[in-house]
Formats: structure tokens, sequence, C-alpha cells
């Protein structure tokens, strides 16, 4: 087993991009080489993946040759050493750790197939119960490098949604460059209510199952844009290679001045921090900037790290584990005035791992005013540790603790804004959204 050099914060919305992808597990801490940016000081760097329930368990990938039992333990005994001897958590949640063992062995040895297998190892992970581990099979495993490669592609429509359960709606977060959906003229913040006469939550399907598809193929989906009424739209697929942007622009305050706006959805993918330097290049000198971090579901903590040094620099909090701990040291980038200019930075419940931990370090660095709800809180690190026959677990290894209060628990109280102030993604747009109007009064009020 090898434990890859990364850090993964994990992802909890639904993707519309690819069919889900999980990922697996390996043995023994052994370094994968990968490089480092220079901009922070930690080996580990990390990676986003959607957390599936249990109810989607049946959607996820499986190898087609069976592996033998003997193989399948030689695996599982790797997963449980792993948990063992790294696991963030010494009392494991509570969890009776050497019962567990003898459990899970005795159902190996009955024989399993590999869809048996895989479910069983996920749900060994999940047990853990930190909401945060995550086993992932070999073709999940894949996947997930596609993704931080920005290589994943799909026959689909290119949108990026969270679902509503409460309003039988997905939003959408973004639209990909030139995708079906953004020539269509769908927006960020607008709702897909059908997908055919089918709603966009049935018993059976996902969201994905019913927009991917064959590229050529069309798809009729009914969309609502918030105070509008619904409205049929028929795209066509087109094989979508999901490169994550980040939107941005420039808004005006009540005051007039020049503020910036940058829409970040993951550190999942290895662009992220280079077009927010783009960003910020084509944006100009800003008289403050607002951060929308409010579904940004983690990633990498070198795409972190090489994010956040446009605004911090030096040692802004420590990684801590059962055994020691590291300092993660940010080397400052300068465009423009951005180490200088007045920060907001947008949190709320999509905002999760290193989402967090870059909100809470711009906080902690008195950096930026964080307007928002409080995020619920979930900041461990996962390291990888990749399996002889190409699985991976995510397993909580690090928590972090910034440099100025290392009192705070932000695993347990959440990133905590200096302004409360409640939105709902689909009732508003750009320009009525509450959150973004409390920002730019801020600006003013500081100016």
């Amino acid at each position: 087993m090898n434990k890859t050099s990364r850090k993964i914060f994990v992802f909890i919305l639904i993707l519309v991009l690819t069919s889900f992808a999980c990922q697996a597990v390996t043995n023994t801490p052994t370094p994968l080489p990968t490089a480092l940016p220079n901009t922070i000081t930690p080996e580990p760097t990390a990676t986003v993946e959607v957390i599936p329930t249990p109810t989607q368990n049946s959607q996820r990938s499986f190898l087609q040759e069976d592996l033998s039992t003997k193989e399948q333990l030689s695996i599982f005994k790797d997963l449980w050493d792993v948990v063992n001897e790294e696991y963030l958590y010494e009392d494991f949640n509570g969890l009776d750790w050497d019962q567990t063992f003898l459990d899970t062995n005795l159902l190996i040895e009955a024989g399993l197939r590999n869809v048996e297998f895989y479910e069983l190892m996920y749900e060994l992970v999940y047990g853990l119960g930190d909401q945060h581990s995550v086993f992932l099979t070999p073709a999940e495993v894949d996947a997930e490098e596609a993704d931080y490669l920005g290589e994943s592609d799909y026959g689909g429509i290119g949108v990026w949604v969270s679902i509503i359960p409460e309003r039988d709606r997905a939003v959408v977060l973004l639209t990909f460059k030139d995708g079906p959906a953004e020539k269509a003229g769908i927006k960020s913040h607008d709702s897909i209510l059908f997908v055919g006469d089918l709603p966009v939550l049935t018993e059976h399907d996902t969201l994905s199952d019913q927009i991917i598809g064959t590229p050529g193929t069309s798809v009729t989906i009914t969309v609502q844009t918030p105070g509008e009424d619904p409205r049929e739209i028929t795209l066509v697929r087109e094989k979508i290679v999901a490169t994550y942007p980040v939107p941005f622009e420039t808004l005006d305050s009540p005051g007039k001045l020049k503020i910036g706006y940058l829409f970040i959805p993951t550190f999942s993918e290895n662009s992220i921090d280079n077009q927010v330097g783009e960003a910020l290049e084509e944006m100009g000198e800003l008289d403050g900037l607002i951060i929308d971090n409010r579904f940004n579901g983690g990633g990498f903590d070198n795409v972190m790290g090489n994010t956040i040094s446009y605004f911090v620099s030096g040692i802004v909090g420590h990684f801590t584990n059962r055994n020691q701990q590291e300092a993660l040291n940010i080397r400052p980038k300068h465009i423009f005035n951005s180490q200088e200019m007045p920060l907001v930075v947008l949190v709320g419940e999509g905002t999760v791992s290193f989402g967090e931990i870059s909100s809470g370090i711009l906080q902690d660095q008195e950096r930026a005013y964080l307007i928002g709800q409080t995020t619920d809180g979930n900041v461990e690190t996962l390291w990888g540790y990749d399996f002889k026959d190409g699985s991976r677990a995510w397993i909580a290894h690090d928590t972090f603790k910034p440099i100025n209060h290392p009192e705070i628990d932000w695993e347990n109280d959440g990133i905590i804004p200096d302004l409360t102030v409640e939105s709902d993604w689909d009732f508003v747009t750009l320009d009525t959204d509450p959150v973004i109007l409390a920002a730019l009064e801020y600006f003013d009020s500081i100016e």
C-alpha cells in the first residue's frame, strides 16, 4: 500500500458533471512523489469528491474481475491497519475497531464478489462516523485523478448543480464554458425542475442519470430563473471536459466603490489558483473583493494555499494529528493591491473542509470580514492510502488549528461569520442576493 502525498477534503454537493466517482485504499504510508508548490510547506496535497449517502451505493463503480478471497483479506487488513495506526481519532469515534476486524474478516472468508467486497470496505470506512473519510474503488480512483487534472469528460449539458430536496429542484451553481447549458442561456441561480416529464428527484434515478448521455442526443429540461415563469429548453448533449471555471465580475457598491466578486467552486482542481490570479489581473486594482465560498467543498491543500497566497502570507496555522503538528506556511503573491485590499468572504452550509479552512484563515488573519451562515464544521484533513488493487481510502488524519486562535474548534463549532445573513440561492440573483448586498454595504461602511 502507498500513502498518496496529498491531503484531501470532501465535497458534499451533487455534481452533474460526471457519473459518481469514488476511490480506494492502500496500506502502509509510503509517500508517492508529487510536486509540491512553492507557496506552502505541508507535504500532502488534496482532492475533493462527492460523498455518497448509503442510498447511493448501488451507483458506485467496481472492477470487472473478482478478487480472490486471499486478495480481499490482504486489502482489508491493509485498510484496517491504516485506520488503526493513522486515524485522527484514537477512540475511533466510539467504534470497537478490534471487534470490527473480527466481524469483517468473517464476512470476507465466507466469500464475496467484488461488488459486495467494495461495498463492505465502503461501509467500514463510512462507519467511522466522521462524515469525511471515504473508500474508493479502482474505477473511482481513476475518475478522481481525472477530476484533479481537469480531464474528466462526459456527455451532458455542462452544469454544476446542488440538489434542493425540500423544493424538488436542482439549482445551478455554475455552467461550463461553451457547454450546451451556457449557450442556451442557463445561468447560475436558475433551477432545473424537470428532465423530460420526470421530476429532478425520483425514487431510482439521480439527476446525473437523467442528464448524462451519449453526445449528440437531446434532452429537454424545465428551467426556472428566480422571479420568472418556468420554461422548457431542449439541449443537445455534448462531450463536456469538466474544468471548473472561477466566475468573476466587478460590482459597484452603493457608494460607487469598485468591488470584485469571485465565486470559488472548489480547490479540487489544480487550475483554480491560476484562474483566481487571472481574474485578479483582469479586474485590476479594486477597492475590495468578495470571495464567495458558499459552495466551496474543499480540495487539495496546495490549491488552497496557492489561492489564499494572493491575500495572506507567513505561517497561518498548523495541521495537527495524533503524533505531531506541521505548519502551513504561505508565500505571498502580489497582484495589484491583493495583499492589502479589504476582503469579504461569504460562507454557508455548503462551505466544507478546505473551503472552511481558507475562510477561517482569512478571518483569523484579520484579512477578511465573513458574511453568511455558520458552516457545519468539517475540517479534518484526509490522507490518501492506495492499495494493490488500485483502490484508495481517504482517511481523516489531521485537523487544523489557526495560528492566532488555536483554541478555536472549527470541527465542532464551524466557521462563524462576523455577520449572519441568510439567502436561498434559487430565489435570488447576483443583483438581489442579500448576502452580496450586505457585503457591498460593508465595504462602504469601512471606506
